[in-house]
């Protein structure tokens, strides 16, 4: 939730001065009983209610609601873990009322430093593509304050990257400038590139959720070929990763999958590894890649997962479980992974929450004076067990 005032000025506010509080955070959420504000670890909840409203938080108890300045208004604050989000809400005379899920709590790389320098954001292009004959797509090229002109540049590829153009909605601009500072990961090349239209015809599904090696031809051979002409590019898959949500998520796995020589660093976040391309005899579908893994020569990629479980079950399948069945797909394969499971629902907000984390372990040990490197599962996640969905009875 967007809020000027600090944690310490709202609670304030919830005190002894709630024209304020409602300024602050909105009469109408208020009302629904969905109103937070939070920066770092430091959260407030605030909620009008005849009587007395009990807090939960993560379906279990949260802290106790105090009686506020004024007619009805209750709050209360909490110290919440960062680099992940949270779910709330509130019950009133034994009935479950209001609440949010993917509250995001942003750790201390997603907020500006002082003596951080800004990158620059270039665009938004529009390109027309030959692969996808017709098709226009806006990108934008995001390079750190230490790209240097000449000197090659790793380079990081976002699908649905409109996303991340504002600073504050994704803070990963923000992100990208305080590792970069810090030398937590190397000086990258950010493409931030949207699904393309042809006409009228939205082309994100066909492009993203499409089981073969058209989308990372189409990045390769005209997306990358028209940025290097402006920033000069590292040619080593080494030094390329591509990310994305959602079916971004299962178009970054499939493009490294298909073309590990083009990327060998993915970040997939609430994947959709189902069945929406699925075309039964004629073009597989994402559901069966926890299959293909398994029957599959390993390839050189390091891959970090990101699912909640609170995603999609729906007529294409299921995100959590095939999300699981992945992670346990590669564990098999003994790939170099990462799986990050939260609470979380449908929502960019867990990956946004946790992108220091995710971009760090993705670029961890890289050496620039290196091409190649082959990944290896980590010892620690070798001899840890499977995971597990343990069901509920009913």
């Amino acid at each position: 939730m967007a809020q000027t005032a600090s944690i310490q000025e709202l609670t304030r506010q919830a005190k002894s001065n709630p024209a304020a509080l409602i300024q602050s955070l909105g009469a109408a959420a208020l009302k629904k009983g969905t109103a937070w504000a939070g920066h770092g670890p430091d959260f407030l909840f605030a909620v009008e209610s005849v009587k007395t409203p009990t807090l939960l938080m993560n379906d279990g108890p949260g802290p106790r609601m105090r009686k506020g300045g004024g007619a009805n208004l209750w709050y209360a604050t909490a110290k919440l873990e960062t680099g992940r989000t949270h779910n709330f809400h509130y019950m009133v005379d034994g009935k479950p009322f209001g609440g949010a899920n993917d509250v995001p709590a942003f750790g201390p790389d997603s907020y500006e430093k002082p003596g951080v320098p800004q990158g620059k954001l270039d665009g938004k292009h529009v390109h027309t593509s030959q692969i996808y004959p017709g098709m226009q797509s806006d990108y934008w090229v995001w390079a750190p304050a230490q790209y240097q002109p000449g000197t090659p540049a790793a380079v990081m590829v976002w699908q649905d990257g409109e996303v991340l153009v504002a600073r504050e909605r994704s803070r990963a601009q923000i992100v990208f400038e305080n590792l970069t500072h810090e030398k937590k990961i190397p000086v990258i090349i950010h493409v931030l590139i949207s699904p393309g239209l042809v006409g009228q015809q939205r082309m994100r599904s066909i492009q993203y959720d499409t089981m073969d090696d058209r989308y990372a031809r189409f990045l390769r051979d005209e997306i990358l070929t028209e940025v290097g002409k402006k920033y000069t590019l590292r040619q080593d898959s080494y030094s390329r990763a591509i990310a994305g949500d959602s079916s971004g998520g299962i178009c970054a796995f499939n493009a490294a999958y298909t073309h590990p020589k083009l990327f060998s660093r993915v970040l997939s976040r609430i994947g959709s590894f189902t069945s929406i391309q699925w075309k039964p005899g004629v073009l597989d579908g994402g559901n069966v890649y926890p299959f293909k893994i398994r029957k599959d020569t390993r390839k050189n990629i390091r891959v970090w997962l990101q699912d909640g479980a609170g995603d999609l079950e729906n007529a294409h399948g299921s995100w959590p479980a095939q999300n699981v069945a992945m992670a346990n797909s590669l564990k098999m394969k003994e790939y170099d992974f990462r799986f990050s499971w939260g609470n979380g629902t449908h929502s960019r907000n867990g990956g946004h929450a946790e992108l220091a984390e995710e971009m760090i372990w993705l670029w961890r040990d890289y050496d620039p004076s290196k091409t190649s490197q082959e990944f290896l599962i980590d010892p620690a996640e070798k001899e840890k067990p499977y995971f597990r969905i343990k069901a509920l009875n009913r």
